[in-house]
């Protein structure tokens, strides 16, 4: 009798056990140890790993995890050819990579972010300064939660996982300085870090990640970028998926601005707001059609262009279907004075820019093929013969 009620009585709690959620102190004993090897082969801090862990896992509960050993919810993008998962995340069922086992995953985060050259700026970082890596996951585009720093942070500092970190500090492979170029961005960011405590870091957060003024180009949304910014960390800001952002801006693939441009946040209109433009100094195709807000491929068909060729300051370039003169394309070889143009400023009209430069609002018009006095914030205007 006593067998059959201990029999029942298992089946009862058996369940209950594998339903039962384990503690955060749990997860940070049960991983610590792969935190730490890590650390000692790739450079990232054990304390941001093991916060990233708790965060993305739920303290080791999430339903993620139980599905795929996923410990940093890293999704599987076109150069991952191992399993993967169907998950609902920032959309429903995205793919999720899936490991053996959590060493797997703690493993594969390392080489992601040593890998990768959107976070190669937070290997300059000390790795006892947590704060900075934790802005500067965010700042690279790792999250889309704009209160993850904060989170990774109270989880380092409630949990007092910077003792795992301090393990393992003297042991951090040397970060090779050679292979990356500091941009500007990540040199503005060094320098705001360097002072002691969190409101460093916070400014520098709030320097790097403020949203951008929206301005219309052409009846298209757009932001203007500098160069070295992630496209991920752009796509990510501005809620857009970075397949579609590289598909508004005639991109062929993710990584960092080569130039300070503008990036647009919808799609590009097949024809400009005005018959043609005139080509500056060092300017390409693709600088022409994100200028006027118009798609590459249709400025190439408007001036019987394969899209290879090597255009001059001074050129003709149509920028509707129907214009009416045909372009007109310099060679190289000939020697261009470069033409002048400015970017029409909030609140500025005709009248006021044409005192800037000393000339008409006749010859403005001229110039710039306009039928009215209606200017748009950001327009490019011819301002000199």
């Amino acid at each position: 009798m006593k067998k059959a009620i201990l029999f029942f009585i298992s089946l009862y709690c058996i369940p209950a056990a594998f339903s039962q959620k384990i503690s955060k102190e749990q997860y940070i004993q049960t991983y610590k140890e792969y935190a730490i090897r890590e650390m000692k082969r790739m450079g990232i801090p054990a304390a941001i790993t093991l916060a990233q862990g708790l965060l993305e896992t739920e303290n080791g509960n999430s339903e993620l995890l139980r599905k795929s050993n996923n410990h940093f919810g890293i999704k599987c993008k076109s150069s991952w050819t191992a399993e993967g998962v169907s998950h609902d995340d920032d959309a429903l069922g995205e793919c999720f990579r899936t490991y053996k086992d959590a060493e797997g995953s703690y493993r594969d985060h390392s080489n992601y972010l040593r890998g990768n050259d959107r976070y190669a700026f937070l290997f300059k970082l000390d790795p006892r300064d947590y704060k900075g890596w934790a802005y500067g996951l965010k700042r690279a585009g790792y999250a889309t939660n704009p209160k993850y720093p904060e989170i990774l942070i109270k989880n380092i500092e409630e949990n007092n996982l910077q003792q795992y970190t301090m393990v393992a500090v003297n042991e951090v492979p040397v970060f090779d300085a050679s292979k990356y170029q500091s941009d500007p961005e990540d040199k503005a960011f060094a320098e705001l870090v360097k002072g002691k405590g969190s409101s460093n870091i916070q400014q520098a957060d709030m320097v790097l990640n403020t949203p951008k003024e929206k301005i219309d180009i052409n009846g298209s949304k757009a932001i203007y970028e500098t160069k070295g910014r992630s496209l991920l960390a752009i796509a990510t800001e501005n809620n857009i998926n970075l397949n579609k952002l590289l598909e508004y801006n005639d991109m062929q693939k993710d990584g960092l601005l080569e130039e300070d441009q503008f990036i647009f946040l919808e799609k590009k209109s097949k024809e400009g707001d005005k018959d043609f433009y005139i080509v500056q100094n060092n300017e390409s195709l693709y600088d022409v059609a994100q200028k006027n807000g118009i798609r590459l491929q249709n400025l190439y068909e408007y001036n019987e262009l394969r899209g290879d060729e090597k255009i001059s300051a001074g050129s003709k370039l149509n920028l509707k279907a129907a214009s009416k003169a045909p372009p007109v394309i310099v060679k190289q070889t000939f020697e261009i004075t470069a033409v002048k143009t400015y970017a029409v400023q909030p609140k500025e009209g005709l009248y006021t820019i044409s005192k800037r430069y000393g000339v008409t609002v006749a010859q403005l018009k001229e110039w710039n093929n306009l039928t009215d006095d209606n200017l748009k914030v950001g327009q490019q205007l011819i301002v000199s013969k």
